[in-house]
């Protein structure tokens, strides 16, 4: 599918072809999702510049996703969804931009592209060029970036507060299950979150080397270059945020460890208890003739006596050792 955006008055209007319907030669920006061949050859003559197809994008290397071509840059980045999605071709954007036009190649949806949609059909600020559209896509980004990240620290810090604070229930293994469960979970979307900052900054760096080429004035360039700090300072918080997990992770286990660690105290505690007992009375089941006590009329009543009384000596040794 192909989606156009062309100048108007008020900001750049959003047209979605039909199949087979002629590209606009106005367009400024040139959205394909999940585009055919025919459509991508459509764009290629218009940009004049090869875009790389679905499986180009899924094999690429990574130090092989920013090139030039004779009439543009391509690059390939990561976005934001690549924390729900695990597909490479879904969760990656290819962005191909001259002086003129903008064109991104992408197999997913990104919340990024929709909002971007929206702001430039009514903010009739944005310059109708392909670079002006980029950067302002950039903006809407990085502000993702920080939104995905914020979200896994608040989750982090629910999580540290219910382990910590409130604690787990110490009866049930299941509350366990569900705190590690829920810690991998949150460590997956911070490590899906290095791998979008990782390739935001290279792109962004890249956007810097050529500036020349993409025509940004001196605002844009300052902007990228702003881009590129922000991400740096999203990538660091996502260093701390995962040395939290690890830490809150080994403390779960240690929980869990302790709490194993209790149980089996008990049961070994309740087997030194009850072993003089059980010594008594594996004595006096002896069947031996002359045994003391044996036809002593008293003598059933004496053996439990003597059980509970050892009973009781042993637990008060193991309450004065602090061991019960």
């Amino acid at each position: 599918m192909i989606i156009a955006y062309c100048p108007t008055v008020n900001g750049l209007e959003r047209v979605e072809l039909a199949p087979g319907a002629a590209l606009p030669t106005t367009s400024v920006w040139i959205d394909l999702f999940a585009p055919t061949h025919e459509e991508q050859k459509a764009a290629e003559k218009l940009m004049g510049a090869e875009i790389p197809t679905r499986d180009e994008i899924t094999s690429i290397e990574t130090s092989e996703r920013l090139y030039l071509e004779p009439g543009a840059v391509v690059m390939t980045a990561q976005l934001p969804i690549a924390t729900q999605m695990i597909d490479p071709a879904v969760s990656s954007v290819t962005f191909v931009v001259n002086a003129k036009r903008l064109v991104t190649v992408r197999y997913g949806e990104p919340r990024s592209i929709t909002l971007l949609s929206k702001k430039i059909q009514m903010d009739g600020s944005i310059a109708h060029i392909g670079p002006a559209v980029l950067v302002a896509l950039l903006d809407i980004i990085v502000d993702r970036c920080a939104d995905e990240m914020e979200s896994a620290s608040s989750q982090y810090d629910a999580l540290a507060v219910e382990v910590f604070g409130v604690g787990l229930n110490t009866r049930k293994t299941d509350s366990y299950q569900v705190a590690i469960k829920r810690l991998g979970q949150i460590g997956l979307h911070v490590s899906k979150m290095h791998d979008v900052c990782s390739s935001l900054a290279r792109m962004l760096l890249y956007i810097g080397t050529h500036a020349k080429r993409l025509g940004l004035n001196d605002d844009q360039i300052a902007d990228c270059t702003m881009f590129g700090r922000d991400i740096h300072s999203i990538k660091e918080h996502g260093d701390a945020l995962d040395n939290k997990l690890t830490f809150l992770l080994d403390a779960t286990v240690g929980l869990v460890t302790l709490e194993q660690n209790q149980i089996s105290k008990i049961f070994t505690v309740l087997g030194l208890v009850f072993l003089p007992p059980t010594l008594i009375a594996s004595i006096y089941g002896m069947n031996f003739d002359n045994m003391p006590e044996l036809r002593w009329q008293q003598g059933f009543e004496f053996s439990i006596g003597l059980m509970l009384v050892s009973v009781v000596v042993t637990f008060l040794f193991f309450r004065w050792k602090r061991l019960l």
